[in-house]
C-alpha cells in the first residue's frame, strides 16, 4: 500500500511511515502546492495511493461523488505531527490494512479509529468495520 501525504502534513510523515515498511511521498514532491484537493484525489487514485491528511474535504469529496477511490486517511487530532500521532498512525494503518485495500476511509484521533467502507452512503454509519482500543502503542516514536 501506498501512502501520499497532503500538503496538510509535514515531509517528515514520509521518513516515519518508510521506516515502519510503508511507501510514502509528500504530496509536494509529485504536485502543485496549491493543488486543488479534487487534483490530490484525482492523482492519489490514478496512482493507487492512499491519501494521508488532515483536511476534511476528502471525505466530503468521497461522500458527494459516491467515490470508490482514492483511499483516505483521516486525521481528526490538534497535533498532527508524525512524532505526536505516528505510532497509533501506524497501529491503525496495520490494524485497518486489508479495509484500505479494499477501499475505505479510515478517521482517527488519539482514541479511536473507526473505518468506513467506500463508496460511502447515507447509511455509511452501519459500514463501521472497527475500531482500535485507546492508544495502541505509546505516542512517542
Amino acid at each position: 500500500m501506498k501512502l501520499l501525504i497532503d500538503m496538510n502534513l509535514s515531509p517528515r510523515w514520509i521518513g516515519l511511515l518508510n521506516h515502519a515498511g510503508w511507501e510514502a511521498v509528500h504530496w509536494s514532491t509529485v504536485g502543485s502546492a496549491t493543488a486543488a484537493d479534487s487534483e490530490i484525489m484525482a492523482f492519489a487514485a490514478e496512482n493507487d495511493y492512499v491519501v494521508l491528511t488532515h483536511d476534511l474535504d476528502f471525505s466530503v469529496i468521497l461522500a458527494a461523488t459516491h467515490g470508490e477511490r482514492p483511499n483516505v486517511v483521516q486525521l481528526r487530532t490538534e497535533d498532527v505531527s508524525a512524532q505526536a500521532i505516528g505510532r497509533h498512525v501506524i497501529a491503525a494503518l496495520q490494524h485497518m490494512k486489508a479495509e484500505l485495500e479494499a477501499g475505505a476511509l479510515l478517521t482517527g484521533d488519539l482514541l479511536r479509529t473507526r473505518v468506513r467502507l467506500l463508496p460511502l452512503r447515507a447509511e455509511d454509519e452501519s459500514q463501521i468495520r472497527g475500531t482500535l482500543p485507546p492508544n495502541p502503542l505509546p505516542n512517542h516514536v
